[in-house]
């Protein structure tokens, strides 16, 4: 039997990329699956494929992350990948801008385990979204840079509160997938013929190798405090 077999498995970000690869693996595995987002459309898609359930959540708003927690009577596992922001030079940016990756990645994934915290489980596990750029920054970008690390900061105090409850990182580097879709082809490739030039692998991941992180961070019941990077060796160059 999967360790998932019958658990309930919560993933804010789960109607597109890694969220709803780790959501399908979850599935397959026997889990109940409910996924969050701010896009209606993109999530009862998912729910209707899957077989899982849905609801519209904001993680920058608390009242929206209360609403959607208090629907629930238990949560197993949390995947928080779902954030939006802006990435760019310190000379650049606004301050709303540079702000942003802490708005929705650092505090986004905090006030959702705040509020999640009444309905975990005893034995549940989180697993937070951070980002290879925390150890090795790919260019001009401190504030995301440093927002990264932040989240891998907050899971290690987590960990130490919330115990015996599990909580984790997973920090991901160039990902072939969703994100970099909707991007110009050109500007996908350079940054990806750059990365797989950085990397020991020599190539960009893919959301499923992201996901096998994931799964295996929540069923690894000894493992807590920790950052996984699937990264391709980048964050070693």
């Amino acid at each position: 039997m999967s360790a998932l077999e019958g658990r309930t498995v919560v993933i804010i970000g789960g109607g597109s990329g890694i969220g709803l690869e780790v959501a399908r693996r979850s599935v397959l595995e026997g889990a109940k699956v409910h996924l969050g987002g701010r896009t209606p459309e993109k999530l009862a898609a998912a729910a209707e494929a899957l077989g899982a359930t849905w609801q519209v959540v904001d993680s920058t708003d608390q009242d929206s992350l209360a609403a959607f927690f208090g629907a629930l009577d238990r949560v197993d596992h949390l995947f928080t990948p779902g954030a939006s922001y802006t990435v760019g030079p310190l000379r650049e940016l606004s301050d709303e801008d540079a702000a942003s990756p802490f708005v929705t990645k650092f505090w986004g994934q905090y006030h959702a385990v705040k509020h999640a915290v009444p309905r975990l489980a005893p034995d549940a596990s989180i697993v937070l979204m951070s980002g290879a750029a925390s150890v090795r920054p790919p260019g001009a970008a401190p504030a995301y840079v440093a927002c990264n690390a932040a989240v891998e900061g907050l899971g290690r105090g987590l960990a130490v509160e919330l115990a015996p409850v599990r909580v984790n990182v997973v920090a991901p580097g160039t990902i072939d997938g969703n994100l970099w879709a909707g991007r110009p082809a050109d500007v996908r490739e350079a940054s990806f013929a750059q990365y797989r030039a950085d990397t020991l692998l020599h190539r960009v991941g893919k959301e499923s190798e992201v996901a096998d992180a994931v799964l295996y961070l929540f069923g690894s019941t000894y493992t807590t405090g920790s950052t996984l990077y699937p990264d391709g060796g980048y964050a070693l160059r």
